[in-house]
């Protein structure tokens, strides 16, 4: 699994621990000496995939360099109730101020590990995998997706600059005979430096899916919206015109859930979009005890 870039989150952390501490903590300072020490565990009150035990030790420096987090449950590995994630030692102070950012990151990061996991569950003994979207919180890309990766999910771009993706809106503004064009821009966008696929998006099979199949240079051909039978026929399709390389991967997306997505898998698709494991996930409950 690809691990996080710590660095390029850092900028992020700062914002939140400015947002919430701003000029100190005047309960702690009030309550406790500089030098009172103490220990305190991060406890996992539920069935969760864990996420952001770095984050979490990276946030606590950040407060205090004395705060020292021994992890006991690493990063896409799984924690039951009362399961402790990690014990965190050191002056009392820093460790009160940096309790809710700190949770804040670990319980919404570990929520999506937790929700891609209950997906990629839902559909072993296919072949098809569970991809990411788009759909993040704004300045939370790079964490959301790690954790889709924690969950056991794949990423898919991470933004418009790596990938190509001709979706409906553009073919609509290619016209009836968007297919003539659409050969000429795909052998262009083969040449195109930085992205690691090119995709189409169809929402037709019959009227769409049979033209994009006979343009060569497409990895992907994305299907959105469509029902069972039109996924299978979409397999059926592309294994008849494009052979035994099985090219471009067919990958199913939208107003998928966790009740249907085992059926979509089954229809023999490669790849299986979902917003919802990033903008709909629920945050999970990790509490700090002492």
């Amino acid at each position: 699994m690809k691990q996080l870039n710590l660095a390029k989150v850092r900028p992020l952390i700062q914002m939140a621990i400015e947002e919430d501490l701003g000029r100190g903590d005047k309960t702690s300072e009030l309550l406790f000496k500089d030098d009172t020490t103490a220990k305190a565990t991060i406890i996992s009150r539920e069935e969760i995939v864990v996420c952001g035990m770095a984050i979490a030790n990276e946030i606590l420096k950040s407060y205090d360099e004395r705060l020292d987090l021994n992890v006991r449950i690493g990063d896409g590995e799984l924690a039951h109730v009362g399961s402790k994630l990690g014990v965190i030692e050191g002056p009392l102070r820093p460790m009160l101020s940096a309790e809710r950012v700190m949770l804040n990151f670990i319980q919404r990061l570990s929520g999506i590990a937790t929700t891609t996991m209950k997906y990629v569950r839902a559909i072993q003994g296919t072949k098809a995998r569970i991809y990411d979207t788009r759909k993040t919180m704004p300045g939370w890309r790079l964490l959301e997706k790690y954790a889709v990766r924690c969950g056991g999910g794949y990423n898919h771009r991470l933004g418009l600059y790596d990938g190509i993706l001709i979706k409906d809106n553009h073919l609509a503004q290619l016209g009836k005979d968007f297919h003539r064009k659409l050969r000429n821009i795909i052998a262009k966008a083969k040449d195109v430096k930085g992205v690691k696929f090119v995709a189409v998006e169809v929402d037709h099979v019959d009227h769409q899916l049979n033209y994009v199949l006979e343009i060569p240079g497409i990895d992907i051909v994305l299907l959105d919206n469509m029902g069972q039978w039109q996924l299978k026929h979409a397999v059926e399709m592309r294994d008849k015109m494009c052979g035994k390389r099985k090219k471009p991967l067919l990958e199913a997306s939208g107003n998928i859930t966790l009740s249907s997505v085992s059926a979509i898998a089954q229809c023999g698709i490669d790849r299986i979009a979902i917003g919802a494991i990033t903008h709909s996930a629920k945050a999970v409950d990790i509490g700090l005890d002492r």
